[in-house]
Formats: structure tokens, C-alpha cells, sequence
């Protein structure tokens, strides 16, 4: 073995041992886990497993998770798209200002916004919504899909779109049809970056729901009972926690590769 790969091989399993302690704690009982030091199970279980497939609290969970995120891509990439197109190809008054405020929203803490959502919400009628929570991430997602496509869009040449008006195209059919497949690795960069916020973020989620569409983020936090925090659960929620993100990157791979070499990312 070469000694210039001791270190990238080290610096791998450094990172990989966190997974492989959540694994291995998923395959423990609480009480095996509270014990003592182990980098095995001892008595090998699934009840954990079976908790959370079982028990409609945990798999609600992933369910209304899943559920508010998706929601919150589409409607971040559907804003986002004709917003980055007219940053890349326009110039107007406040242009930059604009931009701007885009990624000040995006900067701005998520604590600075959850008392306005809850009162709003609560008012009209949304609070405990899968619309409330991705309308909610949108206020930060779609700045930064926006400055994700744009990037991508400004690297298109403005030849492209004069060449199709000439040919008769009219700009939906242009942009759906000619632009939009020439930023589509932009597009898949921006659809794992936008899961992957929505999927991790906890205070707005768990600020703007309560039982019908609570996300596992804030199920995981619930823990506590009678007889303490159950570690074994916890560790199994953790690991299928993990496995949404994992399923995005391995579909996007290849669109995540062409955007960090031609990107903004």
C-alpha cells in the first residue's frame, strides 16, 4: 500500500465510524448498550426495527417527512427555475439588490422566523400541515435554488435562446424543451441540496406541527419514558433516517459530479 493513500483510507474510516456505531447500536438491546463497551452485539435484535415499523408514531414519521419534503423541492425548483433564468439573462433596476435579499433569507436563522409562521399559520388554518412546513422551507431553499441555477444558466450561451426564437419557438416551449435539459445536472444538484436542508432541519418542523404531520426529527426527540431515553429505537430511527439522503445521492450521482465540476456548488 502506498503511503499517499494511508491518509485518505484513514480519513474514510474516521467518518464511516459514527455510521458504523449507529448500525451496530441499532442491533442492540438498551440495556446492552448501557453495559458496557461493545463494538459488536452481544445478543443481536430487530425489536427495534420492528418498533418503528410497527408503531405508527415512528412510521408516520418518515412518511409525513418524505411527504413535506418532496413537496417543498418541487415547489422550490418550480419557483426557482424562470426566477435564476431572468437573473442570468436580464439586467433591471434593484437586479442585485434583489439577489441580494434572496440569500439574506437564506442566512437569516430559522428561529428569527418560527413565531411569525405559527401565528400565521395558526390563523388561516395551517398549522399541523405538510404544506405549512415545505411552504415554510421554502423561504430558505428557493434563495439558495436560485443562486444554484443561476450559476448554471449564466454558464449557457444567449445564443441559444436567439437561435431557437429565430426558429419559431415561443419561450414555455424553448424553455421546457431546449433549456432546461442543457442545466439539467443544475437541476439535480439543486434537488439533492434542497432534500437534503428540508430533510435535516428540526425547529421549523417540529415549531409548525404536532401529531398529523409530525416529521421523524421531531418524533426522534420524543424519546423519553417511564423508564428512560430507549437507546436501541433511537439508533434504528437513526439509520433509516440516513437512508432517504443516501437513495438521493446515489439517483442524482451523476448530476451531483457534473454540477460541482461546472457549477456554482
Amino acid at each position: 500500500m502506498q503511503k499517499r493513500s494511508i491518509v485518505p483510507i484513514v480519513y474514510i474510516l474516521f467518518l464511516m465510524l459514527p455510521i458504523y456505531w449507529l448500525v451496530a447500536m441499532s442491533f442492540k438491546t438498551t440495556n446492552e448498550i448501557l453495559s458496557g463497551f461493545s463494538l459488536f452485539p452481544q445478543t443481536f435484535t430487530l425489536e427495534n426495527y420492528a418498533t418503528i415499523f410497527t408503531d405508527p408514531s415512528w412510521y408516520w414519521g418518515y412518511i409525513n417527512s418524505i411527504l413535506y419534503v418532496s413537496i417543498n423541492t418541487v415547489i422550490s425548483i418550480a419557483v426557482a427555475l424562470p426566477a435564476a433564468y431572468a437573473f442570468s439573462r436580464y439586467r433591471f433596476l434593484g437586479d442585485k439588490q434583489l439577489f441580494f435579499w434572496l440569500l439574506t433569507n437564506r442566512m437569516a436563522p430559522p428561529a428569527v422566523f418560527a413565531l411569525p409562521f405559527f401565528q400565521l399559520y395558526s390563523s388561516i388554518g395551517l398549522f399541523d400541515t405538510h404544506i405549512a412546513v415545505a411552504l415554510a422551507h421554502a423561504l430558505f431553499n428557493v434563495p439558495l435554488a436560485v443562486w444554484i441555477l443561476e450559476g448554471f444558466m449564466r454558464g449557457v450561451p444567449k445564443e441559444i435562446d436567439e437561435t431557437a426564437y429565430i426558429d419559431g419557438y415561443s419561450f414555455p416551449r424553448f424553455f421546457v424543451k431546449i433549456f432546461t435539459p442543457l442545466v439539467a445536472s443544475g437541476i439535480g444538484v439543486t434537488a439533492f441540496f434542497l432534500f437534503m436542508f428540508s430533510w435535516v432541519e428540526l425547529l421549523l418542523s417540529r415549531t409548525l406541527t404536532s401529531v398529523d404531520a409530525k416529521p421523524i426529527a421531531a418524533t426522534m426527540t420524543r424519546t423519553v419514558g417511564a423508564s428512560g431515553i430507549d437507546w436501541g429505537v433511537l439508533a434504528a430511527a437513526g439509520v433509516l433516517t440516513i437512508l432517504p439522503g443516501a437513495l438521493v445521492i446515489y439517483f442524482v450521482r451523476n448530476y451531483i459530479a457534473k454540477g460541482f465540476a461546472l457549477g456554482r456548488v
